[in-house]
């Protein structure tokens, strides 16, 4: 069997076997087939796409290229979330340690950024120190111990499905729901879920454009799921417009630190909310979405989420005194308030212009290992439907780079769109 020949079948629209599926993917993670070879197959099914048998064989052949862990001994029940990724979209600080407060220990291994949707790994390595790079034996350690895991993906779980995702990033196949659907279920089956929730992103600033494509990708990841033996709960949620006001990796976190406390964005905290109160009852700490939410909701009140936050930083040996003042986390050295050029109510605030701005500036990558500058980015002051005068703070820049900080504020005022007339709102969550 030939790498070159599973290329040419694909391209021509071949249904792959599972014999080629698992000696293509053996080959990525042992670094038998090179990159150029992997880009090339990455790219003929997202052109041509895969049956939902093709999909399952590959999430199975990536998650079972490495180790598969087993949580059974460490956890009565492991339950795990995944977003599809967007602009803002900084959940997962504040869920995990809301719902760990909770009384639910949950382990997650995160990604970097792809395109122009930011990485929980590069926020958390805002804070100096924070190590996400953990052997399986630490992560178990300390799921048992602290019962809150947040840490990159270990080299040996769905070691295939790591190298593809670096290499998606930089060769527009990012978008492909096959590689979406194995890429987030194979790490899940390897890092011995029993529960997921996942949070599929739909709009202008996700990869899933809009509800029909969300829906095929929930639709797909559920199957696997249950062909898997897991339960799984996708939710569909806006990303027209960024989550939260902050984009860019240390502005997130202190958004984030800031929600934990009790504040925060009106529109992240109710999401966050939801999200917990989805996970508490796939982890049966209730039964009642309504009690889910109470419990999640109280664990920002009383400071037991943020306290669980720090116990999380400080296990993986983050400088916690940045978590206690987040003044001390990188600051740009240009940071400029750009006033709205117009009254009128806000018809759009266009996440993928934000989020490809924020990678223009420094906080995503361009190319595969590029540096990240965690100071960069915006925060972004209003949300679509509100009503705006002329003057008004309309959203802040934080560059390093005077350049690429004004090409950055004409895009972002650009993804700024206005109205005369009242616009609605959008909604957080469609179904």
């Amino acid at each position: 069997m030939r790498a070159v020949d599973i290329i040419i079948k694909k391209r021509d629209k071949g249904e792959l076997t599972r014999e080629e599926i698992r000696f293509f993917i053996n080959g990525v993670a042992t670094g038998k087939i090179p990159d150029y070879q992997s880009a090339a197959w990455a790219m003929a099914v997202l052109l041509n796409g895969m049956t939902p048998r093709e999909v399952t064989d590959l999430t199975l052949a990536m998650a079972q290229s490495g180790e598969v862990l087993d949580m059974s001994d460490v956890v009565k029940i492991a339950v795990d979330k995944h977003s599809t990724g967007g602009v803002g979209d900084k959940t997962t600080l504040v869920v995990l340690p809301a719902v760990a407060a909770c009384g639910l220990p949950v382990g997650k291994m995160s990604g970097r950024g792809l395109g122009f949707s930011g990485g929980t790994l590069d926020k958390l390595e805002s804070i100096p120190g924070y190590r996400v790079d953990l052997t399986t034996e630490e992560f178990e350690k300390q799921l048992k111990e602290i019962g809150c895991v947040l840490c990159g993906q270990s080299k040996d779980l769905a070691p295939a499905d790591g190298k593809l995702y670096a290499l998606r990033d930089v060769t527009g196949t990012v978008q492909s729901i096959p590689l979406i659907a194995s890429s987030v279920m194979s790490k899940k089956i390897a890092g011995g879920a029993h529960a997921v929730l996942l949070d599929v992103k739909v709009g202008n600033g996700a990869f899933m454009s809009n509800l029909e494509e969300a829906r095929e990708l929930a639709g797909l990841m559920v199957k696997i799921g249950e062909l898997a033996g897991r339960k799984v709960v996708t939710l569909l949620s806006d990303m027209n417009q960024p989550l939260g006001c902050a984009v860019g990796n240390a502005l997130e976190v202190r958004e984030a630190i800031d929600t934990l406390h009790d504040g925060g964005p009106a529109d992240f905290r109710e999401h966050c909310l939801h999200v917990s109160a989805h996970m508490l009852v796939l982890g049966e700490v209730t039964n009642s979405l309504v009690e889910a939410r109470h419990l999640a909701e109280k664990s920002l009140a009383d400071g037991s989420a943020f306290d669980k936050f720090r116990q999380l930083v400080q296990a993986q040996d983050g400088d916690v005194s940045f978590v206690d003042d987040p003044d001390k986390l990188p600051k740009a050295s240009l940071i400029e308030v750009v006033p709205a050029p117009e009254s009128g109510y806000l018809e759009q605030v266009q996440a993928r212009i934000i989020g490809e701005a924020s990678v223009e500036l420094g906080a995503g990558r361009a190319k595969k290992g590029d540096p990240i500058d965690h100071a960069v980015g915006f925060v972004i002051h209003h949300k679509v439907g509100e009503r705006v005068e002329k003057g008004q703070p309309l959203f802040t820049v934080h560059a390093n780079d005077a350049k690429k900080g004004d090409a950055a504020k004409k895009a972002v005022l650009s993804a700024h769109v206005f109205d005369k007339i009242p616009v609605p709102p959008l909604p957080l969550f469609y179904e």
